[in-house]
């Protein structure tokens, strides 16, 4: 049987996501960044692709979303965040992190409607002091956001995560297995779902094996990945990921009929 190739996003919080599918022949797997993941699965060079949840609203069909599985907040994210040496109100630009695609939406979305500016956005690599020379603030994502030590560069970390939920009440899912239809079958849905369960109690083995040759972050990352990451498509969470979907809708920032689609 041809396996099933998979998109994943490489970043530490993903990993209890794909914890043992390296291992397992039913599927082929490769790392790339969140917006990287994005166009493989449009261009179909993935079959699934764990895509930032926007871009399920952006594919040339309809995508099919596997039920359980995401990369959600509930409070600080810690990995997401804008930073700025500006009052919020006084921002007129922001450099935006060229590998997110979800987070660039969800800025969009608090500054209009929590934040009340509407800055002029400009793609930019996820470098601090590059980006703050181009813009006002700069939004950064994944890795680089959660190791970067704003107070030493003299700048204010907004944990948009943070923002999301004291605004709403609710979860931000940033991220999901999705791709087209019948392309898993209900034991392939199973694997994903299992894979899943086995990471989430596995934070500190993953910790030690994503910086290895960086010991003094593994506490860290280990404590990100238990507190600050949640792992499960709960009611909560499938009301904010709606919720979100409506908003951007508003702004036009993608279509949404309202429909979540799910595998068996």
């Amino acid at each position: 049987m041809t396996p099933i190739r998979l998109g994943a996003v490489g970043y530490l919080n993903a990993r209890p996501l794909v914890y043992g599918l390296d291992r397992s022949p039913r599927f082929s797997l490769r790392y790339d960044l969140p917006s990287q993941c994005a166009e493989l699965l449009h261009r179909g060079d993935v079959d699934i692709g764990l895509i930032p949840s926007i871009e399920y609203l952006r594919g040339r069909e309809p995508y099919f979303i596997v039920p359980g599985p995401v990369v959600a907040s509930r409070g600080p994210v810690a990995s997401v965040a804008i930073y700025t040496r500006r009052n919020l109100k006084d921002v007129r630009s922001i450099a935006m992190d060229t590998s997110s695609r979800t987070s660039v939406a969800l800025a969009t979305v608090l500054a209009r409607r929590e934040f009340r500016i509407a800055p002029s956005l400009i793609d930019a690599p996820p470098d601090l002091r590059a980006m703050l020379d181009l813009a006002d603030a700069a939004l950064i994502i994944g890795d680089r956001a959660l190791l970067l030590d704003h107070a030493a560069s003299g700048v204010l970390k907004i944990d948009l995560g943070e923002i999301w939920t004291n605004t709403t009440g609710l979860p931000f899912v940033y991220a999901f297995w999705a791709g087209r239809a019948r392309v898993l079958t209900p034991d392939d849905v199973k694997a994903l779902r299992l894979a899943r369960d086995e990471g989430v109690l596995r934070h500190a083995e993953i910790a030690r094996s994503y910086f290895a040759d960086a010991p003094g972050l593994q506490t860290p990352a280990e404590k990100y990945l238990r507190d600050n990451i949640k792992y499960d498509l709960g009611a909560d969470e499938h009301e904010g990921l709606v919720t979100f979907y409506r908003y951007a809708a508003e702004l036009g920032l993608a279509p949404f009929d309202g429909q979540l689609r799910f595998y068996a």
